[in-house]
């Protein structure tokens, strides 16, 4: 059917009328530009946050390490005289007191040897009565001349020669009844015992491998030995020299440990020594610390936590964790600016202090810094702070590894 409307010679005889795969493209295109042009950031409504105000204050620095306990005093049991084993009188890998009794050797021997020095010694001293009594009838008679000067000097020498004699007695009865004095083995610290050596009947060596018949480890006080790395020495150093880390001294610091479990010893230790060299094998300085062990918690050779504390940071801003972000060109915060907008201030972040950043440069004293609601922000865009948080109060539970301040 043609069309019956009449024609208007003022337009052109062909109109252009875009496809629907066209008119898809513009919309697509453009489209978005047009209609949905995005909002300056300073008309938007105000974003509500929550701020933290910097308030610089001391805080402490503590500082953790791997470390592995140690018996502070550890004995190996020796026999100083060779014979047969007759009794074994402790419980293997029992706790055992200072002087108790731990193995008796057979004692008749040394018996029979003390009562000979003993006998050897009155013979001697018998001698020596003699002499001296031949010494007093001589010196009368020399001073008349009734006896020659030969006669008076022999008798003067037998008496020396003689008295000499009971001294050398003497010093074997003194050898005969340490001897007899050490098949009576006992504990000379209080510790944990290990197995013995040898069985009753056994002979023992006094010399040599052949000699050692058990151990006693020492378990209290504890020694605590962990190392601290160079690179670690050389930035505590750094923040000593810049006045950013200061400390009471070695004798002051305390120690705390953490054991496997994850729970706390509740005893507190110091540290008692500092390798001043550097271990060429770990590069690491090894420390000790000595902590009380009077229940026998610990035992040598467990892996602990060590935590070292006294040291603090003075004027230290904190930020919380969930305040700090990262841009393309480092870590930022947002605070809130004199007219209540969002404004982006670079950082440089330190360490850890529970789950806050310590932070080195970038903010300073009253700077308000946006904590909650910071992703919804771009620099300029007004904010409404709801609330102002206090930076918490609370012990780390997580802190970086540095050395130990020196006195």
């Amino acid at each position: 059917m043609r069309d019956s409307r009449p024609i208007d010679k003022t337009k052109p005889r062909f109109e252009f009328r875009p496809s629907a795969g066209a008119l898809l493209a513009t919309l697509l295109g453009i489209g978005p530009m047009l209609t949905f042009a995005q909002t300056p950031a300073a008309s938007r409504p105000p974003t509500v946050v929550t701020v933290v105000e910097i308030k610089p204050e001391n805080t402490p620095a503590t500082f953790e390490f791997t470390g592995k306990t140690a018996s502070s005093q550890q004995v190996e049991i020796n026999a100083r005289v060779e014979g047969f084993l007759d009794k074994i009188a402790y419980t293997e890998g029992s706790l055992v007191k200072t002087g108790q009794l731990l193995f008796q050797l057979d004692p008749k021997p040394f018996q029979a040897s003390l009562t000979s020095a003993q006998a050897s010694l009155a013979q001697q001293q018998a001698l020596l009565v003699k002499a001296q009594q031949t010494l007093a009838r001589v010196r009368p008679l020399a001073k008349q001349n009734a006896v020659s000067q030969q006669d008076l000097d022999n008798s003067i020498a037998s008496e020396l020669a003689a008295a000499a004699q009971v001294q050398a007695a003497k010093a074997a009865v003194d050898q005969a009844q340490l001897n007899l004095g050490y098949t009576t083995i006992k504990s000379p610290i209080t510790g944990l015992s290990s197995s013995a050596n040898y069985r009753e009947g056994a002979l023992i060596r006094s010399t040599g491998s052949g000699s050692q018949l058990t151990t006693v480890v020492q378990l209290d006080p504890m020694w605590i030995n962990f190392g601290v790395g160079e690179n670690e020495v050389l930035k505590i150093e750094a923040q000593k020299g810049k006045g950013e880390l200061k400390g009471p001294g070695l004798s002051k610091i305390e120690v705390d440990l953490t054991l496997a479990d994850g729970s706390s010893y509740p005893r507190k230790g110091q540290i008692t020594f500092v390798d001043p060299v550097i271990n060429a094998q770990t590069g690491t300085y090894n420390i000790r610390a000595v902590v009380p062990n009077p229940n026998n918690a610990l035992s040598p050779g467990q892996f602990v936590r060590v935590q070292l504390k006294g040291a603090f940071r003075p004027n230290a801003i904190l930020v919380p964790q969930a305040a700090v972000m990262q841009g393309p060109t480092g870590k930022f915060v947002f605070v809130v600016g004199p007219d209540n907008t969002a404004q982006s201030k670079p950082i440089q972040v330190g360490d850890w202090y529970g789950d806050q950043w310590i932070i080195n440069s970038g903010l300073q004293a009253g700077d308000r810094v946006i904590v909650n609601g910071a992703v919804r922000l771009q620099p300029g865009a007004p904010v409404q702070i709801q609330s102002a948080v206090a930076v918490p109060e609370s012990v780390p539970t997580k802190v970086p590894s540095a050395t130990p301040l020196k006195p």
